[in-house]
């Protein structure tokens, strides 16, 4: 493609997944490069990744020193990339669970749009193994924000997207201040707000490679409530605080 796109991957303790990853991009996405940004990972992941940094121009570390929330490290991470001059960001985990493989499509998707959503509740999206009550708190979280926040796509929650370089900047992602699981409802929403182009493009979402999810039911319940008070906020005309997620670090 044209126009200069890197792949944004925050990690913390992902030293068996990463050069997966990272391997799996550049032979489907070659020409896109790579922004690892690192949490200080006590697991060594940041070493690992200067390693692969090392051997691969393409390749980009940006060393964090606190682990504050997966918001605050992908914040870093747009900063950093539109501090370099690309002209699209893409945002996914670095845990296997956002295949590389369907980043192609992602950026085809981007031709008519600002921002793409990777779904996995569209025609053609997909979920791994996943147990029934896993699927219906996921199903019901993302038809829940929808509503209440009045949001027209079917995947509110997910965290593979792409966006513009000046998509970013209109939305004010900089100013997003939910650390976690609501990180990825607020940034569609403000998307939405600021006149975004939205489109959705299926994805299938894999179980992690290695290790275990770092989501668990209480972030995904805090959460909702908190698009609660939103909506709410927004219903009765008064002008929404975006407010942070009450998230400690260390449970995203």
């Amino acid at each position: 493609m044209s126009e200069r796109a890197v792949v944004v991957l925050p990690t913390y303790n992902e030293i068996e997944s990463l050069p997966e990853v990272v391997a799996r991009l550049r032979a489907t996405a070659p020409d896109v490069d790579i922004l690892i940004v690192d949490d200080n990972s006590p697991d060594g992941t940041g070493d690992l990744a200067d390693l692969l940094a090392s051997r691969m121009p393409e390749v980009h570390v940006l060393h964090r020193t606190v682990k504050d929330g997966l918001g605050r490290a992908y914040i870093a991470g747009f900063v950093e990339a539109l501090a370099r001059g690309y002209d699209v960001v893409v945002q996914s985990d670095a845990d296997g669970s956002h295949r590389p493989e369907d980043l192609p499509s992602l950026l085809r998707a981007l031709s008519g749009a600002d921002v793409v959503v990777g779904s996995r509740w569209i025609v053609g999206g997909a979920v791994g193994e996943w147990s029934t009550g896993r699927y219906l708190l996921s199903r019901a979280g993302s038809t829940y924000a929808g509503l209440m926040l009045r949001l027209p796509q079917k995947d509110i929650t997910g965290g593979y997207r792409v966006f513009r370089a000046g998509a970013l900047r209109a939305l004010g992602f900089e100013e997003v201040r939910s650390a976690g699981y609501c990180f990825q409802i607020e940034m569609l929403d403000r998307a939405v707000q600021s006149g975004c182009r939205v489109v959705e493009s299926p994805i299938t979402f894999d179980d992690r490679l290695h290790g275990e999810s770092k989501m668990s039911g209480r972030i995904v319940v805090e959460a909702l409530l908190q698009v609660t008070r939103w909506g709410l906020q927004r219903r009765f005309g008064r002008a929404r605080q975006l407010a942070p997620l009450r998230e400690e670090a260390a449970r995203v």
